[in-house]
């Protein structure tokens, strides 16, 4: 243990020392009128990968690229060096006769980390690496910090999302996850453009967080001395515009729940809905199938991808089955033929499934879903027809009122929507959001509570529609493979370290 400490305090003195160095180079740069925080542009002309993608017809043209130096190999007269801009990297060389000796100087006393512009020509080394050969080289930002060491680089998962900007820098295959995040974002917006939906906004701050099963967070309106909610779902407000005649409206925004942070669920994230007037859950499949399949072709070049060393399929017609019959699938038990709650619970107990003493069949039927079919849902599936119970905004099923027109899409275990031919009934939905008050009374704090005002908007009256809701940072994980959820939140929620982020 003291051999460990007096190495920690070693290292210590040494990181120290090299901290120190850099800033007695950036104050000697000051002095002698040379600060390159004084630098305010630098005319970027190309990105690295242009000259490796199309370097027959950019042989021997000047261009000008801007970026991270992230290797150094001085020798002698001349020198190599690596730059990282947004697109990839590009090995420079840099010869003392070509920039001049005093610039040639000052390159050499560059560090690993700094930001700079180069200008030069393209060209391709004897061991046929394509290069820049210098003309000019601009130091336009000193790094005072030390990145992670080249070989290791950042691998501490906290760290890397604490200081995702470091995680960025040092990690490619991070940046192109979000690269890639980007445009998904794009593709969703297009392929729904396409299909005539309207983006719209819709308020963050609410006195009544509803459209989800979720306990919302709570803050103060000072100006109007009154306390609201964070949302948690972008429903109820698109639902009064398709009353008010938008017909195809969808939301990309951030929700906030007030709940557990895992590999699965950030307590911020981003959801996507869309309402489309004038159709059902079997609208909404259809497009949920086609929207998937496009992202996966677009995005990813194939509809058949790799997700965890899983392929996933989504060229193929999507698989549908009832929730009652994918429990009788994988639990063996036909909820089809209980009657009563009292019969639901003597199941449960059977099969050893917790509940609750509030809780109906309904409630039961779902439980059992996410304890013995959820993990078998590999390929993606639509998993329709849930109780009413656990769906207070949807339309009851025509002949069953136990069921509702309600599904879930499920790819590899885990849901990835979920849609429904939406409750446009003013009267039925008063009594759902009583049946919900009844069970925020008896526990549930996830329970929605009734809103007057969503009510009015229905008296006035909803058109038959259907709408669906996207978890995009799932979709992420999923077009991306990537495990965590916190892998495609470039900033995810973290516990503070010492009273403040560090």
């Amino acid at each position: 243990m003291a051999e460990q400490n007096q190495q920690n305090r070693k290292e210590e003195q040494d990181l120290n020392q090299l901290l120190k160095v850099r800033r007695e180079k950036l104050a000697e740069l000051q002095n002698s009128g040379k600060d390159p925080f004084q630098i305010t542009k630098f005319d970027v002309t190309a990105h690295s990968t242009d000259a490796k993608e199309h370097f027959e017809e950019m042989e021997g043209k000047e261009v000008s690229i801007a970026g991270r130096m992230m290797a150094k190999r001085v020798m002698g007269k001349a020198s190599f060096c690596n730059v990282q801009d947004l697109k990839g990297n590009i090995q420079c060389y840099v010869a003392r006769d070509s920039i001049g000796e005093e610039s040639y100087k000052e390159f050499k006393k560059l560090d690993i980390g700094d930001i700079i512009g180069i200008t030069g020509t393209v060209f391709k080394t004897k061991t046929g690496e394509i290069s820049i050969h210098a003309e000019s080289v601009v130091l336009l930002t000193k790094s005072l910090q030390i990145l992670p060491e080249k070989f290791h680089g950042l691998t501490n998962t906290d760290m890397r999302y604490r200081q995702r900007y470091v995680d960025l820098i040092m990690n490619p295959e991070v940046k192109d996850t979000f690269i890639k995040r980007s445009r998904i974002l794009k593709e969703i917006r297009s392929f729904l453009d396409g299909r005539g939906f309207m983006e719209v906004e819709t308020p963050m701050l609410v006195s009544n967080a509803g459209g989800a099963a979720a306990r919302p967070f709570s803050t103060h309106y000072n100006a109007l001395d009154e306390d609201v909610k964070l949302r948690i779902s972008l429903e109820l407000y698109l639902k009064r515009l398709i009353v008010g005649g938008l017909e195809r409206v969808y939301e990309i925004g951030r929700v906030f729940r007030n709940e557990g942070v895992d590999t699965r669920h950030n307590p911020e994230f981003t959801l996507m809905e869309l309402y489309q007037a004038y159709t059902d859950y079997e609208g909404m499949m259809e497009l949920t199938e086609s929207m998937f399949r496009y992202l996966a072709e677009t995005v990813c070049g194939s509809a058949v991808l790799s997700y965890n060393d899983t392929v996933i399929d989504m060229s193929k017609p999507f698989e549908r089955l009832t929730m009652i019959d994918a429990v009788k699938k994988y639990a063996g038990v036909d909820f089809s033929v209980v009657t009563t709650d009292e019969e639901a619970k003597a199941l449960a107990d059977q099969h050893h499934v917790e509940y609750e003493a509030r809780h109906k069949k309904g409630d039961i039927i779902s439980l059992f879903f996410e304890e013995f079919c959820e993990e078998h849902l590999i390929q993606p599936t639509f998993v329709m027809d849930h109780p009413i119970e656990i769906s207070p905004l949807t339309k009851k099923k025509p002949g069953n009122p136990e069921l509702v027109e309600r599904f879930e899409l499920f790819i590899y275990g885990r849901e990835m929507c979920n849609a429904y031919s939406e409750l446009n009934d003013p009267l039925d939905q008063r009594e759902r959001f009583k049946a919900q008050e009844e069970a925020f009374a008896a526990g549930d704090e996830e329970a929605n509570h009734t809103d007057e005002d969503f009510l009015n908007a229905l008296e006035i009256g909803m058109p038959p529609t259907g709408g669906i809701g996207y978890g995009i940072d799932r979709l992420v994980m999923l077009l991306t493979d990537s495990y965590a959820i916190r892998d495609v939140i470039l900033f995810p929620t973290m516990k503070t370290l010492g009273g403040k982020d560090q």
